[in-house]
């Protein structure tokens, strides 16, 4: 990305993931910003072409525009609560979290939650999962036993840009990269 690509997206993961009110703008509940409003009320310089290059050329497609091209979204990652009209879904047997070492004691006690976004994030590929534990320090890859806890009523939704989402992972549902470990057994002597 070109910095003022990267100046945008930035801009705009801040502005439709957790602070619309910072430039007086109104989300409606399922996170839809008015466009014409969002370029009104931008504090940088920001036009409808350069909405589109940051929609169109985001590796992790952070946004979608509404099929009217009226109104834009950030696909996950709210700290504010909104309501993305995901259904629940099966998940594949596993999936992936990343994150830095220095947090392994707290997952290790209290499992994973969304802290200040409304789920926790996980990937579909060990690949994802150590870029995103990379951005925390020295990464660590704990793989999910998803379909396991799916079966046990814990709720998966996929965003539109593929990440997986649930509201929390207990600690037996989580492991290294050993997925070998049945997520029932992990904890019996």
């Amino acid at each position: 990305m070109t910095q003022s690509l990267t100046t945008a997206s930035k801009f705009l993961s801040y502005i439709l993931r957790h602070k619309p009110d910072a430039i007086g703008l109104t989300l409606d509940p399922e996170g839809w910003a008015n466009i014409q409003e969002l370029i009104a009320k931008a504090d940088i310089t920001i036009d409808l072409e350069l909405l589109h290059e940051v929609v169109n050329t985001s590796d992790k497609k952070r946004f979608a525009i509404s099929n009217d091209g009226l109104y834009i979204r950030a696909n996950q990652g709210h700290s504010i609560e909104v309501d993305l009209g995901l259904e629940p879904v099966e998940p594949p047997e596993f999936l992936y979290h990343g994150t830095a070492d220095r947090f392994l004691d707290s997952i290790k006690n209290n499992g994973l939650y969304p802290q200040n976004r409304q789920y926790v994030h996980l990937s579909a590929d060990t690949d994802t999962a150590n870029k995103v534990g990379q951005r925390h320090g020295k990464p660590v890859i704990l793989t999910i036993h998803a379909l396991q806890m799916h079966q046990k009523g814990h709720e998966f939704f996929q965003a539109q840009n593929g990440v997986w989402l649930t509201k929390s992972v207990p600690t037996e549902a989580i492991s290294g990269l050993n997925p070998k470990v049945p997520y029932q057994t992990r904890h019996q002597s």
